[in-house]
């Protein structure tokens, strides 16, 4: 066997990075499906990488070329392509000597090093995973400073055996922190070459080895798992004993107002009390001074894809409830159940069963059909199941709809989802959908043809054809009016949009203004990058106006009496509070988005009994603010504890788990004598 001292002694001795010629190639697979590769051609000290991908119609193409100095760091980094929603490339690294000097999407930049760093390309494909540990696999300690900043460092797990059409291979497990707040884990051979990148959902991996995919992402999963629940234990507050939060506020649903000041008392999972605030403690309590503070029950963040990864920053940022609008059955199940165990820390789980049709353009999520008595099957199978609505897709046939929908209602299930492609959102709601997704499925159907395909990123490009629409048309306002006679809903996710729309390279986007700089740096970085092409002549001010025309459509269902449900799309967590700012365009005050977070969602969903409010005999899931949100929205911004089920967060404490600066301190907690 050989020793830890004598394999670290023979990783120091490897080059660190390919000096001969070969190609190493890697399928790129999302879900089980295979959707685009990677393909690294090494001659000498210059590799070049083509790196294509296409997952439900879309996803990067890029082309990169990496020259390697004497120390074996890249010298020159160039990568040209386009982003998965379309936006173009042009990033580029230089070092000579000690000064190094970059161009990506946030602008220009440069550093002189005072010691060895390794540059972080911001679009670069997987293959960068194998430049960054071969340079920490030379550095003591394994960490060395990143460029355009942060340290990056790279810890050890365990060897495993592969199998594939090049023979058994050892490969070890590394994980990488310093980028992003997620590690990226990678799989690594004798050689210190890249064997795989792999997450519990996707795996770039060898060729040749796509048989191990399953096995390798299950593993992932295992690994995420044991991260996450050991930051539980290190996190997750349970007292064993009554507390008693004091001299705060509670935003009252019922006046849409701040009660007075008192004392909330929280037992087990249940909230024991709401007592006036001279009232007396009693023997063996936990104290919390509130300092005057505000309490608002638990979010509800209405469209999520809840995964491991941003279930814990979901919850710390107040959002106690997620409804999940798709994802694979076998994952979320075993995530609820470590949820709702207490292994992990996450939010309680609505959810929505995917059903999508079979096409060049399917979704990877849920159940695939292709047949009108599949997608009935599949219904039954998320009745079966507890399941509380289905959420139909964009490769959907649109003549099964109908079908879908009369299973779902008699199973008592709801139904949302995307416009069938060649259909429209009007042929939806008379169907019988009870609610619409996302706004821009919902104003298509005024400024497309029947013949163009929405399965692409059309269903977004084609947003630009909104300006010169008129809202007050007779088509517009049959579509509004279908709405408010068959009493759907509708959730909008405007922040998404906005994203599309006003995200600019080098700018910071305006729904990240007041977090971006609590980011790690490589997550900072892809905020700042556009998601769209602009470049072409009028498209810049066509997608500005566009945003526009979408808040002015949600302003017109929502002054008609269309129930608009808050949800992001985007993860939740910092991008959930931008979402909710943003119904204040759309003609909402602040007090009417507390209570649509909150109470409102929770009727909505049938869980008014239990959640939505802080009163006696409800779950404990509420958050802790120093302002009054009811004044200034922002104030939710700023959280200093968050309940779930009677357990005590504390987000100053969790942020730095995941390398991003907390916005506020935590409250004092005083133990009871004795």
């Amino acid at each position: 066997m050989i020793s830890k001292t004598a394999l670290t002694l023979a990783l120091a001795a490897l080059p660190l990075a390919p000096l001969a010629a070969e190609t190493a190639t890697y399928s790129v697979i999302f879900g089980g499906k295979n959707v685009g590769h990677v393909i690294a051609d090494t001659q000498g000290n210059r590799t070049t990488i083509d790196y294509n991908v296409k997952n439900n119609g879309r996803g990067p193409t890029m082309a990169e070329t990496i020259l390697f100095g004497a120390s074996g760091l890249p010298t020159s980094w160039t990568i040209t392509g386009t982003t998965t929603f379309g936006s173009k490339v042009s990033e580029t690294f230089s070092q000579t000597g000690a000064k190094a000097s970059w161009t990506d999407a946030t602008g220009k930049g440069g550093a002189v090093t005072k010691e060895r760093a390794v540059y972080v390309a911001q679009s670069g494909s997987p293959f960068s995973d194998q430049i960054y540990a071969q340079a920490l696999l030379k550095s003591p300690g394994m960490k060395m400073p990143a460029l355009p900043g942060g340290m990056l460092r790279l810890e050890k797990g365990e060897t495993l055996t592969v199998q594939g059409k090049g023979g058994p291979l050892q490969v070890t497990r590394y994980d990488l922190t310093g980028i992003s707040t997620t590690p990226e884990t990678m799989l690594l051979d004798d050689k210190g070459t890249l064997f795989a990148s792999v997450s519990p959902s996707s795996i770039t991996i060898r060729a040749g080895y796509e048989d191990e995919q399953v096995r390798l992402r299950k593993l992932a999963a295992d690994w995420s798992t044991q991260r996450f629940v050991t930051i539980q234990r290190e996190v997750a507050h349970n007292y064993g004993a009554p507390v008693r939060i004091t001299n705060v506020r509670l935003f009252d649903p019922k006046t849409s107002t701040l009660t007075a000041p008192v004392s909330v008392l929280v037992s087990g999972k249940q909230i024991a009390a709401v007592e006036p605030l001279d009232s007396p403690a009693t023997p063996g309590e936990v104290t919390i001074d509130g300092k005057g503070g505000t309490l608002v029950a638990g979010m509800y963040e209405m469209h999520a894809h809840i995964g491991q990864d941003d279930a814990l920053l979901n919850l710390i940022a107040g959002i106690t409830t997620v409804r999940d609008m798709g994802n694979d059955n076998a994952v979320l199940a075993k995530l609820i159940d470590r949820m709702d165990a207490g292994e992990i820390g996450g939010p309680h789980v609505i959810r929505s069963g995917f059903i999508e049709g079979k096409s060049p353009y399917s979704a990877n999520n849920g159940i695939l059909v292709d047949s009108e008595q599949a997608t009935i099957d599949a219904v039954r199978w998320y009745g079966a199941r507890g399941f509380w609505q289905i959420k139909s897709y964009n490769s959907m046939n649109p003549a099964w709809i109908p079908a879908l929908v009369k299973e779902a209602h008699r199973l008592g299930m709801r139904v949302a989802g995307h416009v069938p492609a060649f259909s429209t959102e009007d042929a939806d709601i008379e169907a019988g959908f009870d609610e619409a997704t996302h706004i821009n499925q919902f104003v298509l159907q005024w400024v497309i043809k029947p013949d163009e395909d929405t399965r692409t990123l059309f269903r977004l490009t084609a947003l630009k054809r909104l300006p010169a629409l008129d809202l007050n048309s007779p088509r517009v306002q049959h579509s509004i009016d279908l709405m408010v006679q068959h009493k759907s809903a509708i959730d909008p996710t405007l922040g998404i949009h906005e994203n599309l729309m006003f995200n600019r390279d080098g700018q910071v986007p305006p729904g990240a203004v007041d977090y971006i700089d609590h980011l790690p740096i490589g997550d900072k970085r892809d905020k700042m990058k556009a998601w769209i092409d602009t470049s072409a002549p009028g498209d810049d001010l066509a997608y500005r106006q566009a945003f526009g025309k979408l808040v002015a459509v949600t302003k017109m269902l929502h002054d008609r009496g269309v129930f608009i449900v808050f949800g992001t799309d985007t993860g939740g967590s910092f991008t959930y509070h931008r979402e909710l700012e943003l119904y204040q365009q759309a003609g909402f005050t602040a007090p009417e988005i507390l209570k649509r977070a909150t109470w409102d969602s929770a009727v909505y969903t049938g869980q008014d009994q239990q959640m939505g409010s802080i009163e006696k005999g409800k779950l404990a899931d509420f958050f802790l603010i120093p302002g009054d949100p009811t004044k200034d929205l922002k104030a939710i911004k700023t959280i200093a504890m968050v309940v779930k089920d009677g357990t005590f967060y504390y987000p100053s404490e969790v942020y730095p788990k995941f390398g991003i600066t907390p916005f506020a301190d935590a409250p004092t907690v005083v133990m009871p004598k004795g």
